[in-house]
């Protein structure tokens, strides 16, 4: 009986054996097919590319090739004559100005407060059950909801833009802050605890220090929320910005000019995008946010 014990106890030890090298191998050769597996700056930046040229591709059959009416879709070449016209000729690149003021006011005017009540909120569970209702019913408020109000509150003006983006930004900023800042890891506050500080230096050199790397990131996630309040913002009582160019083109069923608006929000997007990206792993290098 012990004999028969002994010998078959080892038999899955091969199979299991023969398992690690073979996800190994498939690691190597096929390093885009195994989970978490990073791929090379390079190859990031070549798939990235390559969806956008397939994506353009895609349009481009399908308008130049007659499977969708140029009245509903415009091709990339008539959208970007249209583009060239609103550069020469309509002064797009001041529409651009101003949208991209709007957005980095309003944005920064609800970051600046945001921030320190999230870390509060955080910090502290008296304040958080405090505030925590009632930022989490604002939180579920469409901000386009409130621009009637607005307008009537503050005109048709900037201020109203900028509330816009304010109300948009401001309450998802405070939660996701207060979520980043409770999170911190129990033992680093024991420890800290036992070193001797207080509760005041606790917020001051583990809280905020420890959440940094995140509330940057949250306030990258936010800047895109906060392009989309703009445009609601600016179609409605607006004389200048990109959403105002493209209510302007829907009226003329211009849809050359209105996928070049969009193109640009686009494409403004991904380049505050990518500096927010460099700044956060420039500022925070402990961090593992990539």
């Amino acid at each position: 009986m012990t004999q028969a014990h002994t010998g078959s106890s080892p038999a899955p030890a091969p199979l299991a054996a023969s398992a690690v090298p073979a996800a190994a191998s498939v690691r190597r050769r096929h390093p885009w097919l195994a989970p978490l597996v990073p791929v090379s700056p390079r190859t990031r930046w070549l798939l990235g590319l390559s969806f956008f040229v397939l994506f353009f591709a895609i349009w481009a059959l399908a308008t130049l090739g007659g499977f969708v009416p140029r009245t509903f879709l415009a091709d990339p070449l008539a959208m970007a004559h249209e583009g060239w016209l609103l550069f020469t000729q309509y002064g797009f690149l001041g529409d651009i100005g101003m949208t991209v003021w709007r957005v980095l006011g309003g944005f920064a005017l609800a970051a600046v407060l945001a921030v320190p009540l999230g870390i509060l909120m955080g910090a502290y569970k008296a304040a958080e059950a405090f505030f925590e209702p009632f930022v989490s019913f604002c939180r579920y408020l469409p901000a386009s909801a409130f621009i009637p109000l607005l307008i009537l509150w503050a005109g048709i003006g900037e201020t109203q833009k900028l509330l816009v983006i304010f109300i948009g930004s401001f309450f998802q900023i405070v939660l996701m802050v207060a979520v980043a800042v409770g999170g911190a890891r129990r033992d680093l506050v024991e420890a800290a605890y036992t070193l001797g500080a207080n509760s005041r230096g606790i917020v001051r050199r583990v809280l905020i220090p420890g959440a940094a790397p995140e509330i940057a990131e949250i306030l990258r996630l936010v800047l895109g929320w906060a392009w989309t309040y703009v445009i609601v913002a600016e179609l409605i009582g607006s004389s200048s910005g990109i959403g105002h160019m493209i209510t302007d083109s829907q009226a003329l069923l211009n849809t050359g000019q209105i996928i070049f608006g969009i193109i640009v929000i686009g494409c403004i997007g991904l380049v505050s995008d990518l500096f927010f990206k460099q700044a956060n792993q420039r500022l925070f290098p402990w961090s593992a946010i990539q």
